[in-house]
């Protein structure tokens, strides 16, 4: 009984999330029109769900950082908000060197992070 929930947790688990790298990213953004109706599109909203992971990876991080009494890899301001427009968002990542660009969206928004609030 044990191996047969075992496989079908197998059959059934979902697929481990691959982290996108940067120049993935960058390239669907690049279909994307820059206009209000690209929210309708699902790879539009998929990139943005992939933004807004990476930031809550990132944010977390930072929680249990200071939660175990380590020093966190960024320190903004108390009561800062990150809100990031997705202009901000893709000239950040286009400043990445090409060579770089193979580190994930998630990399890159901890680096951004960590120079945008020094601690």
């Amino acid at each position: 009984m044990k191996r047969l929930l075992l496989c079908l947790a197998l059959v059934f688990a979902p697929a481990v999330a691959k982290a996108m790298p940067v120049s993935e990213f960058l390239a669907e953004a690049e279909d994307i029109p820059h206009n209000p109706s690209a929210l309708l599109r699902s790879d539009a909203r998929r990139l943005m769900g992939e933004a807004q992971a990476a930031f809550a990876t990132v944010v977390d991080e930072r929680r249990a950082a200071v939660a175990a009494g380590r020093t966190p890899g960024f320190c903004p301001p108390e009561g800062a908000r990150f809100r990031i427009s997705a202009e901000e968002l893709l000239a950040r990542l286009n400043s990445i060197p090409p060579s770089r660009r193979h580190i994930s969206v998630t990399q890159a928004v901890r680096e951004w992070m960590a120079d945008r609030y020094p601690c």
